[in-house]
C-alpha cells in the first residue's frame, strides 16, 4: 500500500500544480488546462502507459472533440451577433420591465430567460450581451451585483450542459463515446437537483454573499 501511495505521488501532485498556479495567480484557468495536458503526457511517458501509436489515435481524437466544440462556439457567436442587430435582448428586457416590478417575479422571469438563452448559446457572448442589459435592473430591484453575477453564471453553466449547444455535454459525450439519446435520462434527475440549486441561489442571497462579506467586514 505504501509503495503504491509512492507511485502515486506525482499524478497526485497534478491537483496541486493545477489549484496552486491558480491561487497564486501563476497561470489562469485557460492556461492551467494546458498544463494539465503537458503534465499528464509527461506522467504517461515515465509510467510506460503511452506508446507514439496511442498518442496519433489520442491526438486524433482531440482534434475530432476540439472541432466539435468549435463549432458549437462558432454557431453560438453568430446568433449571438444575429441576436444584438435585431435588438432581441433588449426588446426582451423592455417587455420584462413593462411586465411586471416585482422582484420575485422578475428573477424568475430573468432565470427563465438566461437558462433558455443558455440552452443555444455560448457563456462568453450570453455575459458579454445581457450583463449591461440585465445589471441595471436588477440593482435597481436592490440586488447586490455579485449576487446578480453568480445568478448569471449559473443560469449559463446550466445551459453548458443541455443541448443542442451545451459544449461540456458534447464533450463528455466525446470522451465517454455515449450518443445523446442515452445520456439524457440519466442527466434528468442531475438538471433538476441543478434547477433546485439555482432557485435556492437565486432567493436566498446569503448563499452567495456570505463568503464575500468576510473579505468586507
Amino acid at each position: 500500500m505504501y509503495t503504491t501511495f509512492i507511485k502515486a505521488v506525482p499524478s497526485l501532485l497534478l491537483l496541486v500544480i493545477v489549484i496552486g498556479g491558480i491561487v497564486f495567480s501563476v497561470f489562469t484557468a485557460t492556461e492551467a488546462s494546458g498544463i494539465a495536458v503537458l503534465y499528464a503526457l509527461i506522467l504517461s511517458f515515465i509510467y510506460k502507459e503511452l506508446s507514439s501509436k496511442k498518442l496519433e489515435r489520442i491526438a486524433l481524437n482531440s482534434i475530432t472533440t476540439s472541432t466539435v466544440v468549435t463549432l458549437l462556439i462558432a454557431c453560438s457567436m453568430s446568433m449571438s451577433w444575429v441576436m444584438a442587430f435585431e435588438n432581441i435582448p433588449q426588446a426582451i428586457t423592455d417587455a420584462l420591465l413593462q411586465f411586471s416590478s416585482n422582484k420575485i417575479l422578475l428573477l424568475l422571469l430573468i432565470n427563465l430567460l438566461l437558462l433558455i438563452v443558455g440552452v443555444f448559446m455560448d457563456m462568453t457572448p450570453a455575459v458579454l450581451i445581457f450583463t449591461p442589459i440585465f445589471l441595471p435592473i436588477v440593482t435597481s430591484l436592490g440586488i447586490n451585483p455579485i449576487h446578480f453575477g453568480i445568478i448569471m453564471v449559473m443560469n449559463l453553466c446550466i445551459g453548458l450542459c443541455t443541448p443542442p449547444v451545451g459544449s461540456v455535454l458534447f464533450v463528455g459525450m466525446g470522451i465517454a463515446n455515449v450518443s445523446l439519446s442515452k445520456i439524457l435520462k440519466p442527466l434528468t434527475p442531475l438538471f433538476i437537483v441543478m434547477i433546485v440549486v439555482l432557485l435556492l441561489v437565486s432567493f436566498i442571497p446569503e448563499i452567495s454573499l456570505w463568503l464575500p462579506s468576510l473579505f468586507t467586514n
